[in-house]
């Protein structure tokens, strides 16, 4: 892995001016921040070498360099997950090129299930903790290079960074939740009995990503701030059939707003 990292880093740093200072993972439906980024650099992954491809609809595969609110950032226009059939290694290995490319903090965002009662499709939920249901993405050998054998996790999410995404929703009048996020493998959409038992296990939403994505970047001491839009309701009462066009749709819906709170953060960082 240490000679795939190096040589993708070499790769694409001789395409790049300047580096970056936050990393960013778009999730479904949540690509519009592109939009607002200011590029001076976009590249394919499939041009990029030992990157993985998005094979999932709402990602649209590229990695964008450039500035945001005058603040140097790089955007993962897409992302990778387990149940494509990717390791967890390959599905994080981004996580760690960008560390390496010189970002100082990761910002995360995702488009989930509710299973707290007082959720509704389309709020904003601030990640304040998460429960790891997949493999864990640091087994195996250990790079000293890039973090100790045993992380702690006992702030997987910033808090200084929470506070300040909580400021800055106020100060625009954007409703949002917080919660605990539990990250499963997919990719089937949970039964009532599941959504039932992630409901008693503490967590407030449920989805397919973020988690390894989250560990590997504590492992590599990356503050991380993560959000998720809730696109369906996994309540007694509230389930309906769900596509992952809908979870797509109902993510867009909200990217405007979560749009703004991401500029702003990034420029209060």
């Amino acid at each position: 892995m240490l000679k795939k990292i190096d040589e993708t880093i070499a790769f694409i740093k001789q395409k790049l001016t300047k580096e970056p200072l936050v990393g960013i993972i778009l999730g479904s439906g949540l690509g519009q921040l592109a939009d607002e980024i200011e590029i001076s650099t976009s590249i394919p992954y499939s041009e990029i070498p030992s990157f993985p491809v998005s094979t999932v609809k709402g990602h649209e595969g590229r990695l964008i360099f450039g500035s945001l609110n005058g603040v140097q950032v790089v955007a993962m226009q897409g992302r990778f997950h387990f149940y494509e059939g990717y390791s967890m290694a390959e599905i994080t290995f981004p996580v760690r090129v960008l560390k390496l490319l010189g970002i100082q903090y990761l910002f995360v965002s995702n488009a989930s299930g509710g299973v707290n009662v007082d959720f509704e499709v389309g709020d904003i939920m601030f990640i304040t903790d998460h429960i790891n249901l997949m493999p864990n993405p640091l087994i195996g050998p250990n790079h000293s290079e890039y973090g100790p054998r045993f992380v702690d996790l006992s702030e997987a999410y910033d808090k200084r960074l929470l506070s300040k995404a909580k400021k800055i929703a106020r100060h625009h009048g954007i409703q949002f939740q917080t919660g605990v996020y539990a990250g499963i493998s997919g990719p089937t959409y949970e039964t009532l009995a599941e959504y039932k038992y992630i409901q008693a296990i503490g967590a407030d939403a449920v989805g397919m990503s973020t988690v390894p994505e989250v560990i590997v970047a504590r492992h590599m001491r990356l503050p991380v701030f993560a959000v998720s839009v809730i696109s369906d309701l996994g309540v007694e009462g509230k389930i309906v059939e769900i596509s992952h066009d809908e979870v797509v749709d109902a993510a867009a819906m909200v990217a405007p707003q979560l749009t703004r709170i991401i500029q702003d953060l990034v420029t209060e960082v």
